[in-house]
């Protein structure tokens, strides 16, 4: 099994940032072609998805809706830190995503990326990737 640690730092406070390269070029270091490949965030407020990657106004729009169903400021959070949209927006795309490894190639449709998504930024984050052989 193979583990790889990433950074990224976002720039704003709601991001959502394409990551299947980094995750590619994992898969290529670790030398497997065939399993599971698990990506993971150890942060509440930064999570992944799995999403469009052809037009930018998909991402745009997630947001958006990401907005209007989980508001950053209302009158009813008590949440003391004020990112309580944040934990709810993670908590709906998850920490992490699981990607089928075939033949060296990751198993995604022809218009999907994965996307690490910032909640609670600007902030510097990490993440793992851990490639399954199997």
């Amino acid at each position: 099994m193979h583990l790889y640690e990433h950074h990224i730092s976002t720039k704003k406070a709601q991001q959502m940032s394409k990551i299947t390269n980094m995750i590619r070029e994992d898969i290529e270091k670790s030398g497997v072609s065939d399993g599971i490949v698990v990506v993971y965030s150890p942060h509440t407020t930064a999570g992944f998805t799995i999403n469009e990657n052809a037009d930018p106004d998909v991402v745009h729009d997630m947001l958006c809706g990401f907005e209007k169903a989980f508001p950053t400021k209302t009158g009813y959070y008590q949440h003391m830190e004020g990112n309580s949209h944040a934990h709810i927006k993670t908590t709906c795309v998850g920490p992490s995503q699981t990607l089928i490894l075939n033949q060296g190639e990751l198993i995604l449709g022809i218009w999907q990326d994965v996307y690490f998504c910032e909640f609670d930024g600007p902030r510097n984050r990490r993440f793992y990737v851990k490639i399954i052989e199997g």
